[in-house]
């Protein structure tokens, strides 16, 4: 792969890599013991009304919260790791190789998805 290739292939990755750290950011919290490990944090909404009623149904809105980023927050921290690990391929020199069959993959599926480990014939 010449080298003009490579380094925008390294900055799609890097830019989303920035986009995918702020999006996290945005809902929870890296998890300081372990790394690339993130927290979805839990919403806290305002009570507009006293009532009891009011309260549980602000509570099962929080409920429902936390489930969203949950959910958003499993699937960014996997893309952050797929980006991470292609960064990772690119430093030690052995970015686009298939994983499977060691082929280049094509130059279109890594400018589709600069994570791509496999090529279409090997891609789960």
């Amino acid at each position: 792969m010449d080298a003009t290739l490579l380094h925008e292939l390294k900055g799609l990755l890097e830019k989303e890599r920035d986009l995918l750290v702020a999006e996290l950011q945005s809902i929870a919290d890296p998890d300081p013991k372990v790394r690339g490990d993130w927290h979805a944090r839990f919403p806290k909404f305002e009570v507009v009304e006293t009532s009891s009623s009011s309260d549980r149904e602000v509570e099962q809105d929080e409920i429902e919260e936390y489930e969203t980023r949950l959910a958003e927050e499993h699937s960014l921290e996997s893309r952050l790791l797929e980006v991470h690990k292609a960064l990772d391929l690119i430093a030690q020199k052995t970015y686009g190789a298939c994983k499977a069959c060691g082929k280049p993959i094509p130059i279109d599926r890594l400018r589709a998805n600069p994570a791509a480990e496999y090529d279409m014939e090997h891609a789960r």
